[in-house]
């Protein structure tokens, strides 16, 4: 696909293609889209679309079977996305894989909040899910030392006697070393509450 990294590989094509082709409707083709783009609760979609449910922006990409439809506000969340489908026994499964669909790609150029979140969703949180813990951000603020990220640690990390640590050593030093202009990091929550904490 043109200037967007989007991979529908050639079986999910043949499999989509079979899918459209049972379709009674001339000139359906596939949209793509995310639901809640940029939040941990974003889901990647594919959903027919006929020839008037196109609408005004969309991108579009031709296929040698088919069209795609990409909703414009998806198209940075969609950004390496891969869409395969798999034969097995039972028929087959067909997948999507949208990296960044929770967290736009970002670039050295982007909003300091975007950048915290990305490394935040990507790199800190999968390992703190180990823990059942995870961490938001709440603000940036500015300190005269630099700028400040106002972190939220939920999950198992409420309250978690090793939180100092992992904050510290951990979640500070990877966002201090990888985005210029972050000097620090605070934390929010109130670790009084022990009720879910992953060490006692």
């Amino acid at each position: 696909m043109e200037n967007l990294n989007i991979n529908i590989t050639d079986s999910a094509q043949d499999y989509l293609a079979e899918l459209l082709s049972k379709q009674d409707v001339e000139g359906i083709s596939v949209r793509m889209f995310v639901t809640q783009p940029g939040t941990p609760y974003a889901e990647t979609c594919l959903a027919y679309c006929r020839p008037d449910e196109v609408q005004e922006g969309d991108e579009s990409y031709e296929l040698s079977k088919f069209r795609v439809y990409l909703e414009p506000n998806s198209v940075p969340y969609l950004e390496e996305a891969v869409v395969d489908y798999a034969a097995d026994r039972m028929g087959g499964q067909l997948t999507i894989k949208a990296p960044n669909a929770k967290v736009p790609k970002v670039s050295p150029d982007s909003p300091i909040e975007d950048q915290i979140n990305y490394i935040l969703y990507n790199e800190v949180n999968p390992g703190l899910a180990a823990h059942g813990g995870e961490v938001s951000l709440i603000e940036v603020i500015s300190e005269e030392a630099g700028e400040v990220a106002i972190l939220r640690f939920g999950g198992g990390c409420q309250g978690c006697s090793a939180v100092d640590l992992t904050l510290k050593d951990g979640v500070e030093k990877t966002l201090v070393e990888k985005i210029p202009g972050l000097a620090a990091v605070k934390d929010v929550t109130d670790h009084t509450v022990t009720d879910n904490a992953y060490y006692k």
